[in-house]
């Protein structure tokens, strides 16, 4: 029997993670199944046990993986201050965005079935979310972020629910203005908090 370099056990775990994030995103955990996963990433159903011991362990980390590289992607990425929030709200409430289900956001993707998963997803989602809560603080108020964080999260809140919204119309022209209105009420909310 052949054993496999450690570099490419990492690199078929990465390709596992990565895939089932992007599956999971388009069909929902519950639709998704560890067949399906498995295909996705180009292995059979019997490897899935070598590198996850069950569903919701991989369903975990898909869900960290995505909240890391939004992060890293998008708010790690923007410029400081109102002029980097301006930048993801726009982009955030972009058609390309709304449209790219698998490539986009994995807080309008998955929020409603994240609420009813495990724990242990449920604390990956939240570890994630609370980075990029912080990514907003951090640019909402630089010399004092923990007074920025509730807001942040309500901004976080407003963006991931506009969004699905949107996704959810059949009719394009009105899921259109709601995202338009979303760029509107999140830039408000932004010159709020700094007349507070």
């Amino acid at each position: 029997m052949v054993r496999y370099a450690k570099e490419h056990k990492h690199e078929t775990r990465r390709r596992i993670i990565a895939t089932a994030g992007r599956r999971l995103k388009r069909n929902g955990i519950d639709g998704s199944g560890v067949a399906t996963l498995m295909k996705d990433a180009g292995l059979t159903n019997g490897t899935f046990y070598a590198y996850f011991a069950s569903k919701d362990e991989l369903v975990a980390t898909a869900v960290a993986d995505q909240m890391r590289a939004q992060h890293e992607n998008i708010v790690a990425q923007t410029a400081p201050g109102r002029a980097g929030l301006e930048q993801m709200i726009r982009w955030y409430f972009s058609t390309e965005q709304r449209d790219s289900v698998e490539d986009g956001c994995p807080n309008a993707a998955l929020l409603d079935e994240i609420a009813r998963s495990p724990d242990p997803t449920r604390q990956a989602y939240t570890d994630g979310a609370l980075v990029l809560v912080d990514g907003f603080a951090a640019r909402l108020a630089p010399h004092d972020p923990p007074s920025a964080r509730l807001r942040s999260l309500s901004l976080l809140g407003m963006l991931a629910g506009t969004l699905q919204l949107s996704r959810a119309l059949t009719d394009r022209q009105l899921a259109d203005d709601l995202l338009e209105q979303g760029i509107r009420n999140a830039l408000a909310l932004l010159d709020a908090d700094e007349h507070n």
